[in-house]
């Protein structure tokens, strides 16, 4: 238990290095809103409106990807907080945006290699562009693909052959072979001489002889929803493991939230009706994974389960969608049961049935 105290203290601290800012400094439009700055916690306006829409970060703690018009030309480059300017023209972008910080740290693309690396909070290369693609830091750790090639597929690309490593936030290699797994949980990292048997975890043979295993959020899930949410439908249980609201689509209105005990109370026959269901071997089900739906969680008691840029933390509170297909194939439509990862567990945090059935 020593070895995975000392483990788990060594990179939290490493990750949080730049992370634990004092001052979280907030954007702000200018009167058109065609412009963005940034104020203070108390107000003060740190740097004036003159960032474009490009900019999409809504709080700024260390570095952020930024963009501007400069003479009639665009610029792009990372900002610091103490003003340093880094990585000219080598924003790294997915999805149409541009990379945002995770634990003091943000990617950065050099485009004459097509190779990625790493900046921290202080605009230092902390990661040399020697990467074909890497992950976010998560608990200090990283997925790196290395000598991979590029193919194009229409408007997609996709990485072939190279090799992925996990690394940590010095570039030190943790474990070799580690495949892309967007289902481990980074934050429960355990060190141990052997593999272990918990079957929630997967365990993978570092190059120092020793074995790291994290939680599989998928085992987990399962795991949580056959022994804990349904070997007990009570009306008391149900409410025990959802989210404070719940979200749910009624026609004509579309989503609506309303406390877990009234939407409960008046819905719990057809919940557990259809959640009894899960219980059957006979029932056509599966579960997908996503982050959460930033147009439909707006209000505050949603925001920590965002980052600065209003990206969905999948990585940490990643939602579980339980789809439930027609028993009769010739019916149309699914029924979808949401249940959010949380620091207290997993929780019902949206229901949409393919029948008008919920009040």
């Amino acid at each position: 238990m020593k070895k995975i105290i000392i483990l788990l203290t060594f990179i939290i601290l490493n990750s949080s290095l730049y992370s634990q800012s004092s001052d979280v400094w907030t954007s702000f439009p200018n009167k058109d809103t065609t412009l963005i700055g940034f104020k203070d916690k108390n107000g003060k306006i740190r740097i004036e409106p003159k960032f474009t829409g490009f900019t999409i970060a809504g709080k700024f703690e260390n570095i952020i990807a930024v963009s501007e018009d400069e003479n009639g030309k665009w610029k792009s480059y990372y900002l610091t907080k103490q003003g340093k300017i880094v990585g000219r023209d080598s924003l790294y972008s997915f999805d149409n945006g541009p990379d945002c910080e995770n634990e003091g740290f943000i990617r950065f693309k050099n485009y004459k290699t097509d190779k990625m690396g790493m900046f921290n909070g202080e605009g230092k290369i902390i990661i040399p562009a020697q990467y074909s693609n890497l992950s976010k830091v998560q608990n200090g750790m990283i997925i790196a693909l290395k000598d991979a090639q590029k193919e194009i597929d229409g408007e997609h690309f996709f990485w072939s052959g190279g090799k992925d490593y996990l690394i940590d936030s010095n570039n030190k290699i943790l474990i070799e072979d580690f495949k892309y797994n967007t289902e481990l949980n980074f934050y429960s990292v355990q060190k141990s001489q052997k593999p272990v048997k918990d079957p929630s975890r997967e365990s993978f043979l570092g190059i120092d002889g020793q074995y790291y295993s994290f939680i599989n959020y998928d085992k987990e899930f399962k795991n949580w929803l056959k022994n804990i949410l349904l070997t007990d439908l009570s009306k008391s249980n149900l409410e025990k493991n959802s989210f404070d609201k719940i979200t749910y689509w009624k026609e004509p209105e579309g989503w609506i939230s309303e406390s877990k005990s009234k939407f409960i109370e008046k819905n719990f026959n057809v919940l557990k009706l259809k959640l009894q269901q899960l219980n059957s071997a006979n029932t056509d089900y599966f579960v997908s994974s996503d982050g959460l739906n930033k147009f439909i969680f707006e209000s505050e008691e949603y925001q920590v389960y965002f980052n600065n840029c209003n990206e969905p933390k999948e990585w940490m509170y990643p939602v579980k969608n339980v789809i439930i297909n027609p028993k009769n194939k010739s019916d149309s439509g699914q029924d979808h049961f949401e249940f959010l990862r949380t620091e207290e567990g997993y929780k019902l945090i949206s229901v949409s049935l393919k029948k008008e059935e919920l009040k």
